[in-house]
């Protein structure tokens, strides 16, 4: 009979702890902090780089997932994406007017901070993480069956989706909450590093050279092309800023536990 309190203690206070608000903003910023340490040390320890490359190419697939997603979301035709190694991606999309074809490249401008935002929020709570997981999981398998059409493309976002899967699906809640939060913030990070292609007009890819996406915007709607390079980039640091918030606030019982009480 003890043992079996014991036990039932054991699980009730791993329950609170799971729930608890004030725990759930202590993990939250530790996976936070965790992840973007991990990154650091890929970025910086030599032998280290060659794991970090292929980071680079999931930020090219969420950019061209975003072109699509975008024409599917203004009544166009998401036909094909196409990826290749030097880390470029074309996605080959359709749209009924020139408003929404100006919309379906800033989808892919801003779709990596967007991805990163709504990453960051689920990797608040462990077990939204592992919806998260499996939400990237079934996107890219059906980008992989319907979509994507070059061999390399279809092993980065196999290797994503496969990891993804496996991990919310046969691991413990607390590497799903963690491998959420680190790729969250290699598409935060890529927001930065790739920022320049938001003020150029013309892009360079396996596919040979063309107009840049915000040249694109400026071709179809008017205007500069590097204002509409402004707006993606003000866009994109909103969301991240917005999905930051949304992961590492305080708890409200945190707030009101360093009250004085009188």
């Amino acid at each position: 009979m003890d043992g079996g309190l014991s036990t039932s203690l054991k699980a009730a206070r791993g329950r609170r702890a799971a729930t608890d608000p004030i725990e759930t903003a202590r993990r939250a910023r530790w996976v936070f902090a965790l992840s973007a340490g991990v990154t650091l040390l890929l970025y910086l320890v030599p032998f280290l780089q060659v794991i970090g490359r292929p980071l680079i190419y999931i930020s090219t697939l969420v950019h061209e997932l975003g072109h699509g997603i975008g024409a599917l979301l203004v009544g166009g035709e998401f036909l094909k994406l196409e990826m290749w190694s030097d880390g470029s991606g074309v996605a080959h999309s359709a749209a009924r007017s020139a408003g929404g074809h100006a919309f379906v490249c800033a989808a892919g401008l801003v779709g990596p901070a967007v991805a990163a935002a709504g990453g960051f929020a689920l990797t608040r709570r462990r077990k939204w993480a592992r919806i998260g997981l499996v939400a990237i999981g079934v996107v890219l398998a059906w980008a992989m069956i319907f979509k994507i059409r070059t061999g390399f493309g279809l092993a980065i976002a196999g290797a994503v989706a496969g990891g993804s899967l496996l991990v919310a699906l046969r691991a413990h809640e607390d590497w799903a909450q963690l491998l959420l939060g680190f790729l969250s913030v290699q598409l935060a990070l890529a927001v930065f590093s790739r920022s320049d292609y938001l003020f150029t007009k013309s892009a360079e890819t396996g596919a040979g050279t063309g107009p840049s996406d915000v040249e694109i915007m400026s071709m179809m709607v008017g205007g500069p092309y590097w204002l509409w390079g402004a707006v993606c980039a003000v866009v994109s640091l909103a969301a991240l800023a917005l999905g930051a918030w949304l992961m590492l606030r305080p708890a409200a019982g945190l707030t009101a536990q360093r009250r004085p009480v009188r």
